[in-house]
């Protein structure tokens, strides 16, 4: 009888791997990928040739937007857990995304204002400023702006993870964290503070990085860290830029379809800079 039931569970086992090498050989390049639904997507709400284009380079961005929002959270952990290296193919990542994000401003300045008028009224209130992955991706690079939450505050889902994300430390501060477990001097402040606040440049924190950058040999992982933060940096306010001037250029000074004061607002988010010790630090050494 033993025997018997040992005999059942080998062929059941053995019929459920066949089923499951069966759709593996079944499955397509589409069905892998979703296709379907991918490529179903876009819905144009005009007859102008150009809006596909405008549409497809915001979907491609949003996508790329996913994977950068990826690797940073499994470079927040690993940084959490003083495991440095493995982040730091992460952050090569997520410069070489920004790179094809910065390019792709490139391909919708081929829309010309002409063009654009032709279906700008279509859009309604949607704009860039409403995309929730940018804002979250700026969290967690540190630059918190708890205004932005009342775009989101008829989704109730998204409110509460926009929230979450606004109030959690950001990978700048995991990396101030990381030096202090390293037992370089930080000010205590910098450690408990209310993460829902913008940083604010701190000395101790600035006289970390120098013993780091003056003691390469020592810190190597440090400095690495402090490297690729600053090339993910440099990145984004490319990123920023040439969203700005793409954005002039087709709109002039109009206001943003979503209320936003477009190129202006575009503008003064240059005035800030991502991790600001790894910047002043670099005229102390």
């Amino acid at each position: 009888m033993m025997h018997s039931q040992e005999n059942k569970g080998e062929s059941k086992n053995a019929l459920e791997k066949d089923i499951h090498t069966d759709f593996q050989k079944e499955m397509t390049y589409g069905d892998y990928l979703q296709l379907d639904k991918i490529l179903s997507s876009q819905v144009m709400q005009s007859t102008h040739h150009d809006e596909m284009l405008f549409i497809i380079i915001h979907q491609v961005s949003e996508l790329w937007m996913k994977q950068i929002r990826h690797e940073l959270t499994a470079a927040m952990e690993s940084i959490r857990n003083q495991e440095l290296e493995p982040a730091f193919k992460m952050f090569s990542r997520v410069s070489r995304i920004q790179q094809q994000l910065i390019k792709s401003w490139d391909v919708l300045s081929t829309l010309t204002p002409a063009d654009y008028m032709q279906f700008r009224e279509k859009l309604g209130h949607s704009s860039g400023f409403q995309s929730y992955q940018n804002r979250l991706i700026e969290f967690t690079l540190g630059y918190k702006n708890s205004h932005v939450l009342a775009v989101y505050q008829h989704e109730p889902e998204l409110y509460g993870q926009m929230t979450s994300a606004l109030q959690a430390p950001s990978i700048y501060d995991a990396s101030i964290m990381a030096m202090a477990e390293r037992g370089l001097s930080i000010d205590p402040k910098c450690l408990n503070r209310d993460w829902s606040e913008p940083y604010q440049p701190n000395e101790s924190v600035e006289q970390a990085w120098l013993t780091v950058y003056r003691n390469v040999n020592q810190y190597w992982d440090l400095y690495e860290l402090a490297e690729k933060l600053v090339d993910i940096a440099s990145q984004q306010q490319q990123w920023r830029f040439n969203h700005m001037t793409t954005v002039e250029r087709i709109i002039g000074q109009k206001q943003g379809t979503g209320g936003s004061s477009g190129v202006m607002y575009l503008r003064r988010a240059l005035d800030h800079r991502f991790f600001p010790e790894l910047w002043s630090l670099r005229t102390l050494l």
